[in-house]
């Protein structure tokens, strides 16, 4: 059987993704940020949340050790990590600085691939953290990648809807043309590696808009020649499959789709075992734990839920963690709280031992996402640089709030997913807030966020429609 065993509830946007090392679990968000997680009580590490990235993140993987963690992000870049610190070991500017859908590293940490929404992909020297080739297929956005169990391969999925396997040295190796009608959303290798009649077989499971997973055979020949065969289309779900991972052992199978529901697979079979319907909106993530019976799955519901697969035979029951709450004042406008707010707020966040320094000096709501490491070693007297850190990352948390539970979608930002305050009218029929618009066209050659198509003006136009609709939402709040 499978238990829900702990929901976590930290980010303020769309969960893109999730992936754990043995001891740690990585979620990731169009909040802009990733939160790491113990898995031994699903508490966040002391240095999480991580904000590196300049809009939101939408893959993030680990290397096989899991001292390092990878992320991408619409900024063009991916970011590598230290899980011992949470400092950032190196960025990577992928290649035409073009949004970066998807990362992955090979088994043996050696190599890091990145794939682009021009199409374009990076194949990186981790150790020198160098780009060491590059290749690209026209026309399509690149969103899914992994490396084979050897690390010899990896395939690469894309909106065009095909399935390409590339070597180290980013020759193509086999193309499977049209797998999913609409585009591939997600794909893995399963952990397995077979051999025998001079070939070397691996599994694959793919998803897309089409509302299949599918599990594949591919094999390589000593010759150099490869296949891919198509073993099992499994339907159990009524809407795009938008994620999908075997677990550590390959005997199972998960996925997520925009039917809201997560199932599990008999991987060998092709059966169908669980339907979990606990999220509220599209089921974005998934992934299995290396080292213990659990599997996470994301949501745009900006939740997090931890399942634990019971053995089935033994009649033991998961016990359920706590379940974790969010974080954050309840009111939205952080910028209107009075020193009171900010006092609840503090012990909120376990930083009662503040709350009288901050009333002392009078820091309400304006002041207090005005500050910075300065004022409080100079104007707080807070000698801690661990609790300096510690209160600027809270702030930074609150500054994203206006991404919190209850903001009308069609008043945030496509772009940093913050609450508009100059909306204007992009050529491709978008509103963006016009200072994020005006920095994306100037690095981002022209193309449009929403849609990757050439832009054909850059000219903006006030939608003040918008604007008064947002300034009204506002005074009610």
């Amino acid at each position: 059987m499978v238990s829900l065993i702990c929901t976590l509830q930290d980010h303020r946007d769309d969960v893109n993704w999730c992936a754990f090392s043995p001891t740690l679990l990585a979620t990731c968000s169009a909040d802009k940020t990733l939160r790491i997680y113990n898995t031994r009580d699903f508490s966040e590490v002391p240095y999480s949340p991580l904000s590196g990235h300049g809009y939101g993140v939408h893959c993030c993987c680990f290397s096989a050790c899991g001292q390092y963690l990878a992320s991408c992000s619409t900024d063009g870049s991916t970011v590598v990590w230290s899980t011992d610190t949470g400092e950032i070991e190196a960025v990577l500017e992928h290649p035409g600085r073009n949004p970066v859908r998807v990362c992955a590293f090979s088994p043996d940490s050696s190599h890091l691939v990145s794939g682009a929404s021009d199409g374009t992909l990076g194949l990186w020297d981790f150790h020198t953290k160098t780009l060491h080739r590059t290749g690209a297929v026209n026309d399509t956005t690149m969103v899914a990648c992994s490396f084979t169990p050897c690390g010899q391969m990896f395939v690469t999925g894309s909106t065009y809807g095909d399935l390409r396997l590339w070597d180290l040295d980013m020759n193509q190796l086999h193309a499977e043309k049209n797998t999913h009608d609409l585009g591939v959303t997600c794909c893995c290798f399963g952990p397995e590696i077979l051999s025998g009649s001079g070939r070397v077989q691996f599994r694959l499971a793919s998803c897309g808009q089409d509302s299949t997973l599918k599990i594949w055979t591919v094999s390589r020949s000593n010759t150099g020649s490869c296949k891919m065969q198509l073993l099992h289309t499994l339907t159990g779900q009524s809407a795009p499959v938008l994620s999908c991972a075997f677990s550590a052992d390959g005997q199972l199978l998960v996925s997520g789709s925009v039917d809201k529901t997560a199932t599990v697979y008999d991987a060998s079979q092709g059966t169908l075992l669980y339907t979990l319907n606990q999220h509220e909106r599209y089921v974005t993530a998934c992934a299995f734990s290396p080292s213990t019976p659990l599997f996470a799955t994301g949501s745009m519901d900006k939740t997090v839920n931890i399942w634990r697969v019971e053995d089935g035979h033994s009649g033991n029951e998961g016990k359920s963690l706590p379940g974790r709450k969010l974080l954050g004042h309840s009111r939205l406008l952080v910028s209107d709280w009075s020193e009171e707010d900010v006092g609840a707020w503090l012990c909120e966040e376990g930083l009662q031992a503040l709350v009288e320094n901050f009333k002392t000096n009078n820091i309400d709501g304006a002041e207090l996402v005005s500050l910075t490491k300065e004022t409080l070693a100079s104007e707080l007297n807070i000698e801690s640089v661990g609790l300096r850190s510690k209160v600027l990352r809270k702030v930074e948390e609150l500054k994203a709030g206006c991404v919190c539970t209850g903001v009308p979608d069609e008043y945030l930002c496509p772009i940093t997913r913050e609450l508009m305050k100059d909306p204007v009218i992009a050529a491709d029929g978008y509103s963006y807030e016009r200072e994020a618009i005006e920095s994306w066209i100037a690095t981002k050659n022209r193309s449009s966020p929403m849609t990757n198509l050439p832009l054909q003006t850059t000219l903006l136009t006030p939608n003040r429609t918008l604007k008064m609709a947002i300034g009204r939402w506002r005074t009610s709040q």
